[in-house]
């Protein structure tokens, strides 16, 4: 495959044309880029279309959800086929300057890091206590478009097609037994636990009644509520049903994924999706140990100066037992979170000078999904009907360490995801980023946000400063441990329980599940750091007093949420246009 970024050897050939012949071949393949990009988008939301929602889109179909049996996926997986083997004949790298070079690097990740996950069976293994079926209930319910016959008949041929969709995942949960793939038991105990919650709830508290709530419509209601009791009560009862009688007795009690067939194979696939970056785990275990390092040194610093001491283990401790460190109710905590919110809102303009339009709210979790859930970010709709969500866990509030708390809100808020995500929204980019992007580079950011936090002044707990360099890069090691070097479980919840990011205990052991589902995930957020960090500091070095950080921020987010490659080309270009302006630089049409 010809490479995105082969620069030096297209440019040979390019040359050697003529400049209006040069144009009509790139006008060409510009052109074939997008058409591509086109394909696959409609395809996407055609097939994943409950997925397409919750990336925030608003054109997909309503009356389905999501294409899961083996027939539709290996449907899915020939079209990608196809779409790779199309990408490969265009020169990617000889569209620098245009929207199209973005919009080619999107699409060939999406691809790459598709056909390499596909050694993981993932559609195997489905059951998910973070982003299992039923977590997103509630934003699917709520997105449901209801107030005419149209739209009521549409959600009624979806939400009555769900346990159909459900067989099929058990279906696919059994031929995953077969081949030698499942879900870690521990994982498997929380979602039990997660559908016994919800099935406990009354019909209008249920996370799908919102449709027959938002509706005028007296037959609809009633419509609704004959699907709840008939069809949807018991569709989830049968499928917690499976799980206890025939699936818990036979899966993998180890958490880690080698434990799969191809699971070293698997895990590496796993981080190259996570990061846009292969690279062996040895060598990710190597820098966040180093990383891990210089964070406890920076922490002894602050402790001498604040505490009087440079114990790291003291420092850490005293965020869960200093005079004050904890919050006293859930309503404090919410409060707490609003109020950090709304302090990080106003000072972004200082830093930034493009800005999301969405706005983000904060909200708790429902009480049944408490359980296993972890504070987390969902993006607005992009037609703005939807606001962005940062949600928060309020069962452990009195657990919870307000220096903790305020670094996240940081993270997941501004200038942290939201501002991120919420700017990539309205940028004039092919819409193909919203459900492609790097996760390296999303959660790169966010953790990148928590120290641009302190350099903002927004921190306002007096162990903030402790609390932001206590956790960063243990879930980089400890992932790796886990998945591939024959960690514990104990070990690595032991590991990751040093940099306390949640209460040890119960808590810890839920950060451990959580790596168990998503191999690679935790790996994403230092990794990304770790590079935006280093293009900074390259920038400063190279321009010298000439370096804006505001203008660097917005280079770094001028494209959406893309690979690490093509983040390093665009800044290394950025850095030599503020020392030599260019002719031509990427058009944001």
């Amino acid at each position: 495959m010809r490479s995105l970024f082969g620069l030096v050897s297209v440019a040979t050939v390019i040359f050697a044309q003529p400049l209006g012949a040069q144009t009509r071949d790139i006008d060409r393949a510009g052109a074939r880029v997008t058409a591509l990009a086109d394909e696959y988008e409609h395809e996407f939301k055609r097939t994943f279309p409950a997925l397409a929602e919750l990336y925030g889109f608003t054109d997909m179909p309503r009356d389905r959800f999501d294409a899961n049996t083996p027939a539709a996926l290996r449907a899915w997986r020939a079209r990608e086929d196809r779409w790779a083997i199309a990408l490969d004949r265009i020169d990617g790298a000889g569209l620098w300057g245009r929207t199209e070079w973005v919009t080619y690097g999107y699409l060939r990740e999406a691809l790459v890091a598709a056909q390499g996950l596909r050694v993981c069976h993932m559609e195997w293994w489905p059951v998910q206590h973070m982003s299992g079926w039923h977590t997103s209930l509630r934003t699917l319910a709520e997105g449901q478009p209801v107030g005419t016959p149209a739209a009521r008949r549409d959600a009624i041929t979806r939400w009555s097609s769900l346990p159909q969709w459900l067989d099929v995942e058990m279906a696919n949960a059994r031929e995953g037994l077969r081949h030698g793939y499942s879900t870690p038991r521990g994982v498997v105990n929380l979602v039990q636990r997660q559908l016994e919650g919800l099935l406990a709830l009354p019909d209008t508290a249920w996370p799908v009644w919102s449709p027959a709530a938002r509706d005028s419509s007296l037959e609809f209601r009633a419509a609704w509520r004959r699907l709840l009791a008939e069809q949807l009560r018991p569709a989830v009862t049968r499928y917690r049903d499976f799980l206890v009688a025939e699936y818990l007795p036979y899966v993998r009690d180890t958490l880690a994924i080698s434990a799969h067939p191809n699971g070293r194979a698997c895990y590496r696939a796993a981080f190259r999706s996570m990061t846009s970056l292969d690279r062996p785990p040895e060598e990710t275990f190597q820098l966040g140990e180093q990383t891990v390092a210089r964070y406890q040194a920076e922490m002894r610093e602050v402790g001498r100066r604040t505490l009087g001491t440079e114990n790291v283990a003291a420092l850490i401790a005293a965020l869960d037992t200093a005079a004050g460190a904890r919050f006293a109710s859930r309503d404090e905590a919410l409060a707490f979170a609003r109020d950090a919110v709304g302090r990080a809102r106003a000072a972004v303009p200082a830093y930034f000078g493009r800005l999301p339009t969405a706005d983000v709210v904060v909200e708790p979790y429902p009480p049944y999904l408490e359980r296993g859930s972890s504070d987390s970010y969902s993006g607005a709709s992009t037609d703005g009907s939807r606001p962005a969500t940062f949600r928060i866990n309020l069962g452990r509030a009195e657990q919870t360490s307000k220096a903790r708390a305020e670094v996240t809100a940081f993270h997941e808020t501004f200038p942290g995801h939201h501002l991120q995500i919420g700017i990539a929204q309205t940028l004039p980019v092919h819409p193909i980023s919203r459900l492609v992007g790097s996760g390296a580079f999303v959660e790169g950011w966010a953790r990148y946000a928590e120290g641009l936090a302190e350099e903002m002044g927004l921190y306002r707990t007096p162990l903030a400063a402790i609390a932001r360099r206590a956790w960063p890069a243990h879930g980089m090691v400890a992932d790796v441990g886990l998945h591939v070097m024959g960690w514990s479980p104990e070990r690595a919840a032991a590991y990751m329980a040093e940099g306390r990011l949640v209460p040890p205990g119960t808590e810890m052991e839920l950060m451990v599940m959580r790596s168990a589902v998503w191999p690679g995930q935790l790996t994403a957020y230092d990794t990304g750091a770790l590079e935006i960090r280093a293009l900074r500091e390259e920038a400063e070095r190279a321009l010298g007093p000439r370096f804006d950080l505001k203008a660097f921020h917005d280079r770094v987010l001028a494209y959406g949420a893309v690979t690490l490659p093509m983040l390093r080309e665009s800044i290394t270009r950025w850095i030599a246009e503020q020392r030599d302006p260019p002719t031509r630089t990427p058009e944001r049409r």
